[in-house]
C-alpha cells in the first residue's frame, strides 16, 4: 500500500490505492489500513469534499528512521539502547555516522 502511495502523482484518494493493489481488497479494508498507516504517522490524509486523499509521509529512509524513533521512545534507558546500536555497527557505519553528527554540528541553527 505504501508502495502505491509513493508512486502515486500526488494525493490520492482509497479508491484510487485500492485500483493498484493486487489481491482485491476491499475499499473498507483499504480504507482500515490507511487509517492504521496515518496513526502510525506512515501517512497524511487531508479532507477533499466528504472523504480524504492520502499520501506517504516520507520515503524508505524516514519510514526506517520513524520506526527507530518509535522503538527508541518506546525504552526507557535510551543511552543504553544507543550505546548498544553503535557497538553493533560495522566500522563503514560507525564512520557514516560519525560524518553525519559532524555535519549535523556544523549546520547553523533555526531561529
Amino acid at each position: 500500500m505504501l508502495g502505491a502511495l509513493r508512486r502515486a502523482p500526488g494525493p490520492v484518494t482509497a479508491a484510487w490505492v485500492q485500483e493498484r493493489l493486487e489481491g482485491g481488497l476491499a475499499y473498507t479494508t483499504v480504507m482500515t489500513i490507511l487509517s492504521r498507516l496515518h496513526t502510525k504517522q506512515a501517512v497524511t490524509r487531508e479532507r477533499a469534499g466528504r472523504s480524504f486523499v492520502w499520501r506517504a509521509a516520507s520515503d524508505e529512509a524516514g519510514l526506517a528512521a520513524l520506526r527507530m524513533r518509535r522503538v527508541l521512545d518506546g525504552q526507557d534507558d535510551r543511552g543504553a539502547v544507543l550505546a548498544s546500536f553503535v557497538t553493533g555497527l560495522s566500522d563503514d557505519d560507525e564512520r557514516l555516522l560519525r560524518d553525519l553528527l559532524n555535519d549535523a554540528a556544523e549546520e547553523p541553527e533555526e531561529g
